[in-house]
């Protein structure tokens, strides 16, 4: 991976993750303080938990795809120290599916006149949860080379031994 692309990366990171905790301080502000604007049309205040606890699922994929890049640059992302990482990213994005579903399921009540909303709400939580399943199989992919790489470091040590 080029530095570049590692630099942008980054900087896309530090973005996200600088502005959910933004997003996430402000929601807890509004809870906390009181000054909730509730006007009857969507119960606020489980939205704000919900957001709350779908940022934190989102901030520690953020957190796990750092750690990610940094061992990609220190080229030991063909380690199994690198599949907690992505287990944690697979279970956050799941986390979030959750979430996503949790908000289709409070925003249904005020559908039923339209109740393909909640339909495309639903639709947009499988997406998340194909998400989930695409990283998985990249799980197994990162499986594979983990063991390519062990099996080639043990023939590189015999090739080495014989020679």
């Amino acid at each position: 991976m080029g530095k570049l692309a590692v630099c942008a990366l980054r900087a896309v990171l530090v973005v996200l993750l600088v502005g959910s905790v933004l997003v996430q301080a402000s929601m807890v502000w509004a809870l906390v303080s009181g000054n909730d604007p509730e006007d009857g049309s969507l119960p606020l205040t489980p939205l704000r938990v919900i957001t709350i606890l779908g940022l934190a699922a989102a901030q520690a994929a953020l957190v796990c795809v750092w750690r990610l890049v940094t061992m990609v640059r220190h080229r030991t992302v063909f380690s199994p120290a690198a599949f907690r990482y992505v287990d944690v990213v697979i279970g956050s994005i799941v986390a979030a599916a959750l979430v996503w579903f949790a908000v289709t399921i409070l925003n249904a009540p005020g559908q039923r006149d339209d109740p393909g909303v909640t339909v495309i709400m639903g639709g947009i939580g499988l997406a998340i949860l194909g998400v989930a399943l695409i990283v998985l199989v990249l799980r197994m992919l990162l499986a594979q080379a983990v063991a390519r790489d062990a099996e080639a470091s043990q023939m590189q040590a015999q090739l080495d031994e014989v020679i």
